[in-house]
């Protein structure tokens, strides 16, 4: 089994997470993607979030539908920050048989050496790297560089070509607080769950 894993904070979940999931799915020849939200990304410390079980359930609304995509709340019970290496290593124990490809855009492909372990991530997964706006995507061969790996790590990388989708959740959070539309950025069925819960206002 190719098993993609797409974490985030999904805060909240919006279309562009969707179609480049399914662009992975689809490029990749994945069985299954996975979206594991993040409990406590390291970067975000200091950025309020909405509570993990309501990201979750806005989620479970958006994925509805699809057997391809599904969610793992393996983060929900962390005491500390969410490394990625962390999470893709507990993956590995519970899907000893699957064939991990970790789904990461430009923007973080360019952060990646300061994160914790890069190296080991390598080691445990394809990467699967899709473009985003703003942020040429590296080559393998810069990837190599910018880690200083050696000739005969055995990197796994594979760009994932997808319509440049500027969507941010921070921006919905921002529209939704200005009163703007949110149509059609967000599926149809988180967009009602945020207003009757009075998210992001």
């Amino acid at each position: 089994m190719r098993l993609g894993v797409f974490g985030g904070t999904f805060d909240p979940v919006h279309v562009g997470h969707l179609i480049l999931a399914e662009q992975c799915r689809e490029q990749a020849s994945l069985d299954q993607v996975l979206f594991v939200p993040a409990l406590l990304p390291p970067h975000k410390q200091q950025q309020p979030l909405t509570p993990f079980a309501q990201r979750v359930e806005m989620l479970s609304l958006a994925l509805s539908g699809n057997p391809a995509f599904r969610i793992d709340e393996l983060e929900k019970d962390r005491t500390g920050p969410s490394f990625t290496v962390d999470t893709m290593t507990e993956l590995q124990a519970r899907h000893r048989d699957a064939e991990l490809c970790f789904i990461i855009g430009s923007d973080s492909l360019h952060d990646l050496p300061k994160w914790y372990e890069p190296r080991r991530i390598l080691q445990l997964a394809e990467l699967l790297v899709v473009e985003r706006d703003g942020f040429a995507t590296w080559s393998a061969d810069e990837l190599r560089g910018a880690l200083q790996l050696a000739d005969d790590f055995p990197l796994r990388y594979r760009p994932i070509f997808m319509p440049l989708i500027t969507l941010a959740s921070r921006d919905i959070r921002r529209r939704i607080a200005e009163g703007k539309t949110v149509r059609y950025m967000i599926p149809r069925a988180v967009e009602a769950y945020i207003a009757d819960r009075g998210f992001y206002r």
